[in-house]
């Protein structure tokens, strides 16, 4: 299996295990967002950003609540990150980042510190890190 069907294996377990009843995103409040990074190659930077988000410094969700984050889960396959983000329909995710920024210092200071440890995947623009995943298939029952 390639890094591509990987990724796709991992947005697909990220899609599937939705942490909001479909009942509130169906009613228009919350929406949930998809995303994709990997992590630097090695297995000494995986380890450390996966310590770091063992023990995620208090001002960071902090930050979170403050800015308005339902929920958010990490997944991951080998180096390769998944995110899921829920936060309310409509809503400005660049303008939530620094507003949880504004929280404290420690919130900038744990995005600069994370964002060493990611790169785009494959089609990124340069610079670029996360980047969205877009549904293209939903199954209800």
């Amino acid at each position: 299996m390639n890094k591509f069907s990987f990724l796709l294996l991992a947005i697909s377990m990220a899609l599937f295990a939705c942490s909001q009843s479909q009942s509130e995103k169906s009613s228009g409040k919350l929406t949930e967002k998809v995303f994709v990074v990997n992590i630097i190659p090695g297995e000494k930077p995986l380890q450390e950003y996966l310590n770091y988000h063992q023990h995620i410094w208090p001002q960071v969700e902090a930050g979170f609540r403050k800015a308005g984050y339902k929920n958010i889960e990490l997944y991951r396959y080998d180096h390769v990150l998944v995110m899921t983000v829920t936060v309310p329909k409509n809503a400005d995710l660049n303008a939530m980042g620094k507003l949880a920024e504004s929280y404290s210092p420690k919130c900038a200071e744990w995005n600069k510190l994370m964002s060493g440890y990611q790169q785009g995947i494959p089609g990124t623009a340069p610079g670029q890190k996360w980047v969205e995943a877009k549904s293209f298939y939903q199954f209800s029952n």
